[in-house]
C-alpha cells in the first residue's frame, strides 16, 4: 500500500498493514503538507532586541520569544486592543488562483504517493484570541458577544477561501489549528462552544466534505466535554499532543463508534519529557494497541521547546515500527 492508501484506509477504519506515520528527520512520513504561503498584502517582520526576538503575523499581532528558546513565544501586542478598530482591520488577502496552483503543483510533484494535506493556517478561536489577547477575549465572550461573532465571521471568510482552494487542488484533507483546553478541561464552557463556534465550524467543515476532503484538527489540552460536538461539526481526525489528558480506552471507544481517528505523538507532557526509556516504550505500545486501526503517529516538531532529546523521540518511533511488524505476524 502507498502512504496515501494507508491513511485513507485508517480514516475509514478499514484493514491496514500498519499505523500511519508522520515523522521528520528522514523517517517515515505518510503526509505531504502544503501551506498557502503568505497573503499578498503581508510582508513578515522579524527583529531582535537583546535576548528577545520580535515578529508579527498576518493579522498584525506582535509576538516575542527568547532567542534560542521555544519556537513560537507569545503575543505581546494584539492588533485589536479596542473594538472600535474592528472595522479598520484589514484581513489577509490571498490570491486564490495562486494558492490553488500552489497546492496543486506541490501535490503533483510528490513522487512518494503521500496523503495530501492542505494547511489553512490557524482557525477561528485561535486567530481571534490572539487578536484580542487571551484575557480580554474571555471577557468578550460575556460582555461583547455581538462584536466577537462579527470578528469570527471575518476570520471564517479567510478560512473559507482557503478551503475552496484546497478542494479545487485535489487535497485529501485540510488541517486546522485550535487550542481549546487546559490539562483538566476547556478554556470556556461547552455552552459557549455551541454558541460561538459550532455553527461556523459545521458550515466550514461541510464545505471541505463537499469536496471529498477530510478534516484534521489540532487542539491541545482536554476537550472531553465537547468531543461529541466536535464529531458533530465534522472533524474526522483529532491531532492531540497530550493524549493522556483523556482516558485512552474511553477515547478509543468514542472514536470507534464515530469512525474518527487519533493523530498523536506519545504524550508530550507526561511521558516524552521524562527521558525514561522504559516508560516511553511502554506508553508507545499502549497507545498503538488501544487505537489499532484508527491511529496516525507523529513526532512533536519542537523537541527543544518541551525538553526532549532526539534519542528519546527515536525510542518512541522505533517502538512503533516494532509494533507494526508484530501486527503483521
Amino acid at each position: 500500500m502507498t502512504p496515501r492508501e494507508i491513511i485513507r484506509a485508517i480514516m475509514a477504519h478499514q484493514p491496514c498493514e500498519r499505523m500511519g506515520l508522520t515523522f521528520d528527520r528522514g523517517r517515515q512520513n505518510d503526509f505531504l503538507h502544503v501551506g498557502p504561503g503568505q497573503p499578498a498584502n503581508y510582508t513578515p517582520r522579524r527583529w531582535e532586541e537583546g535576548p528577545v526576538e520580535y515578529y508579527d503575523d498576518m493579522w498584525g499581532n506582535l509576538w516575542k520569544r527568547m532567542v534560542g528558546g521555544c519556537a513560537k513565544g507569545e503575543i505581546c501586542k494584539p492588533v485589536l486592543e479596542d473594538w472600535h478598530a474592528l472595522k479598520a482591520i484589514e484581513p489577509p488577502r490571498y490570491d486564490l488562483e495562486t494558492i490553488t496552483a500552489r497546492y496543486r503543483e506541490r501535490f503533483a510533484d510528490d513522487a512518494d504517493g503521500r496523503y495530501r494535506v492542505a494547511e489553512v493556517t490557524g482557525w477561528i478561536f485561535n486567530d481571534a484570541r490572539y487578536m484580542r489577547g487571551m484575557a480580554q477575549y474571555f471577557m468578550d465572550m460575556a460582555l461583547h458577544p455581538e462584536e466577537l461573532i462579527e470578528l469570527h465571521r471575518l476570520i471564517a471568510s479567510v478560512k473559507e477561501d482557503l478551503i475552496h482552494c484546497a478542494g479545487r487542488a485535489g487535497a485529501d484533507a485540510i488541517m486546522t489549528f485550535e487550542d481549546m483546553g487546559t490539562q483538566t478541561g476547556l478554556l470556556f464552557s461547552p455552552e459557549m462552544f455551541r454558541s460561538f463556534f459550532k455553527d461556523e465550524y459545521t458550515r466550514l467543515f461541510g464545505i471541505a466534505h463537499d469536496y471529498g476532503m477530510k478534516v484534521l484538527f489540532h487542539s491541545c489540552g482536554s476537550n472531553r466535554e465537547i468531543l461529541e460536538d466536535m464529531c458533530d461539526v465534522g472533524i474526522d481526525c483529532f491531532q492531540f499532543d497530550q493524549p493522556l489528558a483523556y482516558d485512552l480506552d474511553e477515547l478509543a471507544e468514542l472514536f470507534t463508534a464515530r469512525t474518527r481517528v487519533l493523530w498523536s505523538p506519545v504524550d508530550i507532557q507526561k511521558v516524552m519529557p521524562t527521558g525514561n526509556r522504559e516508560l516511553i516504550e511502554q506508553e508507545t505500545r499502549r497507545m498503538c494497541n488501544v487505537f489499532r486501526g484508527m491511529l496516525i503517529c507523529k513526532n512533536y516538531p519542537d523537541l527543544k521547546g518541551i525538553g526532549v532529546e532526539q534519542e528519546w523521540d527515536d525510542w518512541a518511533y522505533n517502538t512503533m515500527l516494532e509494533v507494526a511488524e508484530e501486527w503483521q505476524t
